[in-house]
Formats: structure tokens, sequence, C-alpha cells
């Protein structure tokens, strides 16, 4: 037997008679003429069968039928509420769920910040953070896997992505605290050319990946990699074994590993981190991270990175 279909308005003014055990102050509240009011309990009645209220002179009551209904009006009004409530939340960016994917090396110089800053403004927002080297965090941003991601070097240009810059952190030449360098302020690439690298495969950062290689080529030699690891705090722990020497964000210097040493570059070098997301995204939250952390189309980022 197929269940009634009983419409809102019919049972909000079901409800409101309910409390007010009066026809004219339940009408009132709903804004109505007591005449209309009264079929639409009417109508209510015929659909369930059964007197929802008994009327006498001066008084009405809930019937045993209408006590049996009201739980479930409560509920039903109240679950409305509640969705409507959420949905206007969400629809206006206070609420919802927003997935960032970030490089590891970024949980120790932009990640914080950002986070701290989001939070702040948008309390009632879900914040799923993913660990992701680059090139899988493009994969998740064209699949939709992730709304945002923080990278290093995005691609040039990108159809589906939009891009903007975080920072320009130094990078710095990773040593073993043993090595000859190790002693200098600063480091030119060049003295780095008789020494084995350890470094991200290409395929997890390809722009990061190309710019170490890159800076080695015009420093006139082509880098001996002798080792690869997925994460830079992995590179370095390589470096402390003595396996090799690597070029990687400065931001990395605050892992502190005794037996590393970190040393700027002369001339300087830099990576560019950058916020991606999906062109057109209609998920507010995107836009408001955004606006939230002051990257608007003229204005700068309000993170910043290890200087030099």
């Amino acid at each position: 037997m197929d269940r009634p279909e009983l419409p809102l308005p019919q049972l909000h003014a079901f409800l409101l008679l309910a409390e007010e055990l009066h026809f004219g102050r339940a009408a009132a509240r709903l804004g109505v003429a007591q005449p209309p009011f009264s079929q639409q309990i009417r109508r209510l009645e015929e659909r369930v069968g059964y007197p929802l209220f008994s009327r006498g002179p001066g008084r009405v009551a809930l019937t045993p039928a209408g006590a049996a209904l009201l739980p479930a009006a409560r509920t039903a009004l109240g679950g409305l509420a509640d969705g409507l409530a959420a949905a206007r939340a969400v629809g206006g960016g206070r609420a919802g769920r927003l997935r960032i994917g970030f490089a590891a090396s970024l949980a120790l110089t932009v990640l914080p910040g950002l986070l701290h800053t989001f939070r702040s403004s948008h309390p009632e927002v879900t914040l799923e953070i993913r660990e992701m080297t680059s090139a899988p965090q493009l994969d998740a941003l064209r699949e939709g896997g992730i709304d945002l991601g923080l990278l290093r070097e995005p691609p040039a240009t990108e159809p589906e992505l939009e891009f903007r810059t975080v920072l320009d952190e130094p990078l710095v030449a990773v040593l073993p605290r043993g090595h000859p360098l190790a002693a200098q302020v600063s480091v030119r690439v060049d003295q780095l050319a008789d020494d084995p690298f350890v470094l991200l495969p290409r395929e997890a950062g390809p722009g990061l990946y190309d710019r170490i290689t890159g800076l080695c080529t015009a420093a006139g030699f082509t880098p001996q990699i002798a080792q690869h690891a997925v994460e830079w705090p992995t590179v370095c722990a390589l470096v402390e074994a003595g396996l090799g020497v690597s070029l990687a964000p400065a931001g990395l210097r605050r892992i502190r590993l005794r037996g590393v040493a970190c040393r700027r570059l002369t001339p300087a070098a830099h990576t560019r981190v950058a916020v991606a997301w999906r062109t057109g995204d209609p998920n507010p939250l995107v836009a408001h991270l955004l606006a939230a952390l002051g990257w608007g189309p003229s204005s700068n980022p309000r993170l910043r990175g290890d200087g030099p």
C-alpha cells in the first residue's frame, strides 16, 4: 500500500495549531486568514483519513491520531529547516568541505599559515588535507579529487587550471655535515659538479626537477643522480647518510638533522610555490579561501616562507 504524501504547508499548519490549540492564533502566526488555514487542516485530515483535532465551543484538542502525527511532523519540519540552513551555509561559502593537496615540504612553510588564516574566518568548513607531490596534485585537480593544490613549479600553461604564486622560496645546497663545502657560508652550484646527487624523481614534480637540473646545466655540468627519494625529508636523510648532495627548498632547514648542512646558493636561486585550482570551479569555498588570504587579482599574498 502506498503511503500518502503529506504536503509540507499542511504539516506546518498542523504543527502551529497543535502548539496554539486555537485556529485564530495559529492562522495569525502563519500570516493567513482563518478560513484558508482551516481548509489546510481539513485537507490534511482527509489525507490521513481521521480527525486530527477535536473541536468544541472554545476548545481545540489533539485527537489520538493527531498526537501520533505530531512527533513526525516536528521531525519532518525540523529536518527541512536544518537542511535549508545547511544548504544556505554551503551555498554561501560559510560551511561545506574543502579538499587541499599540498607538497610535503610546504608543511614547513606555507601550509600552517594558510590553514590558520582560513580556519579563523571559516570555522564551520571541513578541511581535508592530503599530502601529495606536485604532479599527482595536478592530476587530482583535473579529475576533481581535490579542490585546491599547493605545489612547486606549476606548468606554464594548463587550460583547465589556474595558478597564483604564493612565494618564491630560495633553494639551498644540502650537504653532509662533513662535506668540505659545509664550512662555507654560501656555495656555487658549479662547486657540486663532482658530487653525486639525491633528488626527487622527475615524475613526482617535473617542474622542480627540471629547475634543479637546469641550474646544474647552467653551471656547466650534468648532475649524476645517485639516489631518488619521493619526499624531501627522505632526501635530507640520504644526504646525511653520505649518499650525495642535493639542491632543495630552504624550508627544509627546519628539519634540523644533525648530520646535514644547508648553505645558501650564490648566485641566489628560487623555486616558485603556487596555489592551483580548477578554472570556473563552482565551489564558493575556493574563492573564499583565495579572498581570505588576500589573493585577489592585484594583491600580494600574506604568506611568506624562509628567507635566504
